[in-house]
């Protein structure tokens, strides 16, 4: 199993600030570089993030600083104020298209391959979902660090979610693991269930079969 990547010390304050200049690059391009205070109101809008953070001013220039030293954040000057864009491609070693995926998680939390491909919709416009499928696969079966990681199927849901790896493990737990070719493994007490309810719905239609065999003789006798 890859382990998680040497950018595992990243706090979510500082995943939150490298995917607000990510997502600012490509939706603002006139005003981009950022300066600190737009960047402490794309921290804190109350859209298109989860959870929706209330970061000062002083949580964000510490951030910055902390990305700055691993050269994930550069820092210019522009008219009066210091500005800030990100670096995140060439540190991470992944295509944009890569980065984009990475942004939507940092700033909306785990979701699945659907969901991704709808909200970077603005940072990067994937072609269909199996192109969005084919980067969240690269990204996690990167060696020797992955980036991304397939989390474990919630109750109730028929699509597993995507969560980041930049901040450590997730709190949730990972999917359980596949080789291509093999058949999904159900736990014994799954397999018996299946088989219980199969063999019920067999009953069920022939007793159906058999009640609508003595009606169709019913009614040819009358």
């Amino acid at each position: 199993m890859s382990e998680a990547p040497p950018f595992a010390s990243l706090s979510p304050i500082e995943a939150r600030v490298l995917g607000v200049l990510v997502e600012k690059r490509h939706t603002v391009p006139d005003t981009y570089p950022l300066t600190l205070n737009s960047l402490v109101a794309g921290c804190n809008q109350k859209t298109s993030r989860d959870p929706v953070m209330e970061l000062t001013e002083a949580d964000v220039r510490a951030a910055l600083d902390a990305l700055r030293a691993r050269s994930m954040v550069i820092e210019s000057s522009g008219g009066r104020a210091m500005r800030y864009e990100e670096n995140a491609r060439r540190v991470l070693g992944v295509p944009s298209e890569s980065v984009a995926l990475l942004a939507t998680l940092m700033l909306r939390g785990p979701q699945t391959s659907a969901e991704l491909r709808a909200n970077c919709e603005r940072i990067h416009r994937f072609s269909d979902l199996s192109a969005t499928e084919g980067y969240l696969d690269e990204l996690a079966a990167r060696v020797p660090h992955a980036y991304v990681v397939r989390l474990a199927r919630q109750p109730g849901s028929r699509e597993s979610r995507w969560a980041h790896l930049l901040c450590g493990e997730p709190d949730e737990p990972r999917a359980p693991a596949w080789t291509p070719g093999a058949a999904p493994v159900q736990p014994a007490a799954a397999s018996r269930v299946g088989e219980d309810a199969f063999d019920a719905l067999v009953a069920r239609v022939d007793r159906l079969e058999a009640e609508l065999a003595a009606l169709r003789e019913r009614l040819g006798d009358a």
